[in-house]
């Protein structure tokens, strides 16, 4: 569970993501005082007991950098300047709160891009404020207003791009899924049924086991048997032929 100080960077870092997103003039000072405070509160975050996991504070680390670097980029004068500071910055991979299609630090990205891109191409197209007349300054207010509407309409299709792909992706990722519990739930199906097969087998091997031991037995009593009466019969043999031999020299005595 967060814990409170979490719960306020948090709340802090997605106002000053909105602040960031906003068109702000030159007086606007609160995003750079919002900014320090989330470093503070960042530093007192890693030394609490309750901090989150590293993968959450590299995420919190890489918002407070990209905001840092957006103010810093805004400093400058020139817009290709800021063009080239925009271009160095790395936006948050993650939605600060759960209501975000797309991590708002990615918008602010894009956006930022955009009125980049926009000023450049103004002091491309248009001259400087001295020696003109207000015809010229209303014409390059125009054009600056159209560029801000067609920006803007370069963000909405480029957010609703990205938001195509990750939907197309969670479709895929789901598909996937899906055929991982198939085929998960086959593969349980056939080991089911070897585990059957091999329980079969081995009480089938049991069966013949317990009737081959029986059967040896059987077989061994058998001999017994066998090798019994065989021994009487050649005792009853040699005893009958000693009498024999007894009697035949008693009843014919030897020629002298």
């Amino acid at each position: 569970m967060a814990s409170r100080l979490e719960i306020n960077f948090v709340r802090l870092l997605s106002r000053c993501e909105s602040i960031a997103s906003e068109k702000r003039g030159e007086t606007e000072w609160r995003l750079e005082k919002y900014v320090g405070a989330l470093e503070e509160m960042l530093v007192a975050l890693r030394k609490s007991q309750s901090k989150p996991t590293p993968e959450v504070l590299t995420e919190y680390t890489r918002k407070v950098d990209f905001l840092k670097g957006l103010l810093e980029a805004e400093k400058l004068s020139s817009p290709a300047e800021k063009a080239l500071a925009n271009q160095f910055l790395a936006p948050g991979r993650t939605p600060t709160i759960a209501n975000e299609r797309m991590p708002a630090t990615k918008t602010v990205h894009l956006q930022t891009k955009a009125r980049c891109t926009g000023e450049m191409r103004d002091e491309l197209l248009g001259t400087g404020p001295t020696g003109k007349g207000s015809s010229e300054t209303e014409l390059r207010n125009r054009r600056g207003f159209v560029d801000e509407r067609q920006s803007a309409a370069e963000l909405e299709a480029v957010l609703q791009h990205h938001h195509n792909l990750q939907e197309k992706l969670a479709d895929d990722m789901l598909n996937l899924a899906r055929n991982l519990k198939n085929n998960t739930l086959a593969a349980q199906n056939i080991i089911k049924q070897d585990n059957q097969t091999l329980s079969h087998s081995m009480r089938q091997a049991d069966l013949n086991f317990e009737k081959l031991k029986t059967e040896s037995e059987r077989l061994e009593q058998h001999t017994k048997k066998s090798v019994n009466w065989l021994l009487w019969i050649m005792l009853i043999l040699v005893s009958f032929t000693f009498i024999s031999m007894i009697l035949f020299i008693r009843i014919f005595p030897r020629l002298r």
